[in-house]
């Protein structure tokens, strides 16, 4: 199993890309929870705290897209390594004002999230330029889905040990430069300055235009949703199970799962299409989510914890195939940070919706809503699947669609010159 990961790992640029990929997007991983240390630690209320974390997530989430798109347009040196410093240079700004003047302080964190480097995209558009074959992509969107729950799981245990060592506006500096280093060593990387995007054509829709990327990302969104209720749902089960330990325990558990399960998926070759593939993996996804509803103890509840994580990781893993096949031609990036903000916006949703549900149901009804957004996402797939099964007008997906439509087809490769 490792074999086809070492092998990927060992290809030249590639272990450099991605840990400076993912060290780039700490500081994206870490701001919910060090903005609301931050403000705990100078007194801000909860409530506020909460308010400045929701306007940076929805900051981040416009502009990853708007991102993705210059990048495209211009390369990934010169719009990554300025954003970084943007975003960085005004949490920056946050940490040593501090919430005073008010209006200052949701400007900064407004900016910091607007100008969040788009590198999770990047790094999906430079895959089929450094590994050259087919199955290697596929095994490194694998990897990338695992090596994210990773850093999500490893990004607020950071923020925690930095606060405990200093301050948490020290951990809000030194996290940001941290991420600034990260995108200076991808955007140094021979692949990242030579990457091209392929010509484009002019269309205000961008990446939008193409249908089955729009189908896939409306099927995402509620894989989100899942996401974020399940961990509203695990709150109030933890609550009456032991307390903020048993939350851990259930957050580490539904990691575990997906790393479990991104590494099993990456680590074979998959025939047929992608598309029907998500299909089967969306079915699991919320098929898993179901046993959570019967709230068993604690470590019974760990052990189901790690089963509906299991299939997050090969669903991600999947769609980055999926977008790379139905990106319209010079939008690979822009197409990659659709599908980041779309997830995001869902998980976002998920907690606002299954806040009212466990008020007025308790845990057991907080459970049924991730099993639930699952469905939903299933039925969209197979609603659309005409759609998404429909071949990328004048793309190689077309070419390679017509005479078999049940074919694995390579992706399509983003740029027109080679690292």
């Amino acid at each position: 199993m490792a074999a086809g990961y070492l092998e990927i790992l060992r290809a030249r640029h590639v272990a450099r890309l991605l840990v400076g990929t993912l060290v780039g997007r700490l500081p994206n991983a870490i701001a919910a929870i060090a903005i609301v240390l931050f403000v705990r630690a100078e007194g801000g209320t909860y409530s506020l705290a909460g308010a400045l974390a929701a306007v940076y997530g929805v900051a981040n989430a416009v502009g990853q897209p708007l991102l993705g798109r210059l990048v495209d347009l211009h390369g990934q040196p010169r719009v990554q390594l300025p954003a970084a410093l943007v975003s960085a240079l005004a949490m920056t700004v946050f940490a040593l004002t501090g919430l005073e003047p008010l209006p200052q302080a949701y400007a900064a964190v407004v900016v910091a999230g607007l100008f969040t480097p788009p590198l999770e995209g990047g790094l999906r558009a430079l895959w089929p330029d450094v590994l050259r074959r087919e199955e290697q992509v596929h095994t490194a969107y694998a990897m990338d889905a695992v090596a994210q729950e990773v850093m999500f799981t490893v990004g607020p245990l950071l923020v925690t040990v930095c606060v405990s060592l200093w301050s948490a506006q020290v951990a809000l500096v030194v996290l940001n430069a941290v991420g600034v280093l990260g995108a200076l060593v991808v955007v140094l990387a021979p692949p990242s300055r030579a990457w091209r995007s392929a010509p484009r054509e002019a269309h205000w829709l961008g990446a939008l235009r193409s249908p089955g990327l729009i189908a896939l990302l409306g099927a995402f969104l509620f894989v989100g949703v899942a996401l974020g209720s399940i961990a509203v749902a695990a709150v109030s089960y933890a609550d009456g199970h032991g307390g903020n330990a048993v939350y851990g325990w259930l957050m580490a558990a539904l990691g575990l799962g997906a790393l479990v399960g991104g590494t099993v998926y990456g680590a074979r070759r998959w025939s047929g299409t992608p598309e029907r593939r998500l299909r089967v993996l969306v079915a699991l996804l919320a098929l898993c989510y179901l046993p959570l509803m019967l709230m068993p103890g604690v470590v019974a509840m760990v052990v189901l914890a790690v089963l509906a994580g299991v299939f997050l990781a090969p669903c991600i893993a999947c769609a980055f195939i999926i977008v790379d096949r139905h990106a319209p031609s010079g939008t690979v990036t822009e197409a990659f940070s659709w599908l980041v903000t779309t997830f995001t916006v869902g998980a976002s949703v998920g907690t606002g919706v299954a806040g009212p549900v466990v008020q007025a149901g308790g845990a057991l009804w907080g459970f049924a809503v991730p099993g639930a957004a699952g469905a939903v996402s299933l039925l969209v797939l197979l609603a659309t699947g005409r759609v998404l099964a429909a071949p990328v007008e004048g793309g190689v997906v077309a070419a390679s669609s017509e005479n078999d439509p049940n074919r694995a087809v390579e992706p399509r490769f983003s740029s027109g010159d080679r690292a």
